[in-house]
């Protein structure tokens, strides 16, 4: 705790050493960091993202891809930028909520960044291809326990709460799968339907769901998959580990209060426009908009959760 409180105190100064600027300033290039590869549902949103708020503050956005390490080096790269409102990053859960408890990070998830607005909780199935012999969730997992190691599977973020999720259901019922890193959900489902893997927990499947080119088993959130109700949640299925996959944008500890507002402002408007309810019935997500305060307080309560949950799995990938 102490180390927290030292973290928070000494980024505080920064506030006042941009706080004379009007934000934005169609001057200035705003930067959307995204610690996925291009393609993926993280990255679509991101883009989307940029050319409503061009429209908006009508400035130059830009998004940079920084894919690799479950996005903890997008999150180090954002401790670490100006103060100033201008980098933001993509905050999703993998880095800021689970990867801290995994791995020794160079970044704290509390006190080194400002979370500005929540704007989605974003759908995460388990699916495999269409072709494949399992029907149901309680299928693929029964033939797992017949072939140790034989089953093949990944996840659109490694060591992401969904890999945890999965990787703790497996571990429960006696499983010896095999896991399989990738960049971000668009190469994993690429393996997936090139048979590289057997199984894969991503949100990119809406398209080649719809097409029928996969098959949705489960849920790994909590709550029931729009469109899919006949497909059963983590939950429902008494999975020790269910946590809704969130979406929204951070910047540095230290920003100042003017470019939190303007941030989110964007953040309302963005959810109640035509095109991202558009989006979500492209990418299938449950518009969820949290302010900066609810939204911190939202990850100090996971990162609470994950702090205890965590270490005690013993996951092994």
């Amino acid at each position: 705790m102490m180390a927290l409180t030292a973290a928070g105190l000494a980024a505080a100064p920064h506030a006042g050493s941009w706080a004379a600027e009007p934000f934005p300033s169609d001057a200035k290039t705003v930067t959307i960091l995204v610690g996925f590869a291009p393609g993926g549902g993280g990255d679509t949103w991101a883009r989307w993202m940029a050319e409503f708020l061009r429209a908006r503050w009508k400035t130059t956005v830009v998004v940079e891809n920084k894919p690799g390490a479950g996005g903890t080096i997008v999150a180090g790269q954002l401790a670490r930028s100006r103060p100033d409102g201008y980098t933001v990053a993509l905050a999703t859960s993998s880095p800021f909520t689970v990867a801290p408890y995994l791995q020794k990070l160079p970044y704290d998830p509390i006190a080194d960044f400002r979370y500005l607005f929540q704007f989605l909780v974003s759908a995460q199935p388990l699916f495999v291809r269409a072709d494949a012999q399992w029907k149901s969730m309680q299928a693929l997992m029964a033939w797992a326990k017949a072939n140790p190691g034989q089953l093949f599977w990944s996840t659109a973020a490694t060591n992401g709460a969904t890999h945890i999720a999965t990787a703790a259901a497996f571990q429960a019922a006696g499983i010896q799968a095999t896991y399989v890193p990738y960049k971000g959900g668009a190469e994993a489902i690429s393996a997936l339907l090139g048979g590289q893997i057997q199984a894969l927990v991503a949100a990119e499947f809406p398209p080649f769901a719809a097409s029928g080119r996969v098959r949705l088993l489960a849920e790994s959130g909590p709550d029931k998959l729009p469109g899919y109700p006949d497909v059963p949640t983590y939950k429902e299925l008494d999975f020790p580990v269910s946590v809704p996959i969130f979406y929204g944008l951070a910047g540095p500890a230290g920003m100042p209060e003017e470019a939190v507002k303007a941030w989110e402002a964007a953040g309302r408007a963005m959810v109640d426009d035509p095109g991202f309810k558009e989006m979500l019935g492209k990418l299938s997500g449950t518009g969820a908009y949290m302010d900066a305060t609810a939204f911190g307080r939202t990850i100090a309560e996971v990162n609470r959760k994950m702090a205890k949950l965590v270490p005690d799995l013993k996951l092994a990938n």
